[in-house]
C-alpha cells in the first residue's frame, strides 16, 4: 500500500486474536490501515474448550459496533464463538484465515459456514491468508471466488501481496512499493529488504525473506495443496516479484547438443 494512504470507505474492524500469530497480524493491520479504518483488538482466552457449551462464559456481553470481524484464533474453539462475536458487535461479514488446519480444521470450518449462514452473514476462508484478493481467496486446484463489499475493501489493502519494483540502469532493484501488503506485514518486510538486488537474484531472495520474517504458516504437509501452505505463502511472494521484473529479466535460451542451426 502507498505511504500516501489514500482515501478508502470506512471500515470497522473487530480482530478476534488469541496468540502470536493473530497478534502479529492485528498489529500490522493497526500500524498500516487507511486513515478513515479503525480496528478493535479483543484477545480471546488462550485455552478454550472445543466445545463451548455457553459463550457468556468467555465473551463479554457487548463489543465496539464493527463491520468485519477477522477471526484469528490459534485453536478450535475461537470457531465456536464467532457467531456470537458477530452478533454482539453487529458485523456484516467475516474473514477467518486458515495459516494452520489445526486452527481450523475443515469441518469446523464447514460449521462455522453454516452457523453464520443462519445469520445471513457471509464468510472466507483463505488458506493462506496471503491468498485473499479482491474476488478469490485460496490458490488452484482449491480457489474459490466471492463477491462481497466488506470483504472486498480489506482485501484491497491486506492480502495477496503485490509490488511496484522501480529498476536502476545496473539491472538492481532500486526500490519496491508495497500495493497490497500481506496481512502479517511480510509484504513490507520482502520490499525492504530487495533493495539494491540484482533482479536476476530477486525472486530467490523474496522467498529467503519471506521465510525469515518470518512466516509463521504451517510446515506440516497440507492436503489440498500437497505442499505445506508455508511454501504456498513464499511462492506467492516469489510470484508477485517475478511478475513485476518479467520484462527486465533476460532469458537463457538452452540448445540441445547436436542441433544444428538453421
Amino acid at each position: 500500500m502507498p505511504e500516501s494512504r489514500p482515501d478508502y470507505s470506512p471500515l470497522r474492524i473487530l480482530a478476534v486474536t488469541q496468540a502470536q500469530w493473530g497478534e502479529r497480524i492485528a498489529e500490522n493491520i493497526g500500524r498500516n490501515l487507511p486513515k478513515n479504518w479503525t480496528v478493535t483488538r479483543w484477545a480471546a482466552p488462550k485455552v478454550l474448550p472445543q466445545i463451548v457449551d455457553d459463550p457468556d462464559d468467555y465473551l463479554p456481553a457487548s463489543f465496539p459496533p464493527a463491520d468485519l470481524v477477522l477471526a484469528l484464533g490459534d485453536t478450535p474453539g475461537v470457531a465456536a464463538l464467532i457467531p456470537d462475536i458477530v452478533q454482539r458487535s453487529g458485523a456484516r461479514a467475516v474473514i477467518a484465515p486458515i495459516d494452520r488446519n489445526e486452527s481450523l480444521p475443515p469441518g469446523l470450518a464447514n460449521q462455522l459456514r453454516g452457523w453464520l449462514a443462519d445469520l445471513q452473514v457471509p464468510v472466507v476462508f483463505p488458506k493462506p491468508f496471503c491468498s485473499l484478493t479482491e474476488t478469490t481467496y485460496n490458490q488452484p486446484p482449491i480457489m474459490v471466488r466471492y463477491d462481497n463489499a466488506l470483504i472486498r475493501a480489506f482485501a484491497a489493502v491486506f492480502g495477496r501481496p503485490e509490488f511496484q519494483v522501480a529498476v536502476d540502469a545496473e539491472k538492481r532493484v532500486q526500490a519496491v512499493a508495497v500495493t497490497r501488503d500481506s496481512a502479517c506485514g511480510c509484504g513490507r518486510h520482502v520490499a525492504a529488504g530487495l533493495a539494491g538486488c540484482p533482479i536476476n537474484d530477486a525472486e530467490e531472495k523474496a522467498g529467503l525473506l519471506h521465510h525469515h520474517y518470518p512466516c509463521l504458516a504451517s510446515m506440516n504437509q497440507d492436503a489440498d495443496y500437497r505442499d505445506t501452505l508455508m511454501h504456498v505463502s513464499g511462492n506467492l511472494v516469489r510470484a508477485a516479484i517475478k511478475a513485476e521484473l518479467a520484462e527486465h529479466l533476460e532469458i537463457t535460451y538452452l540448445r540441445p547438443q547436436g542441433r544444428l542451426d538453421d
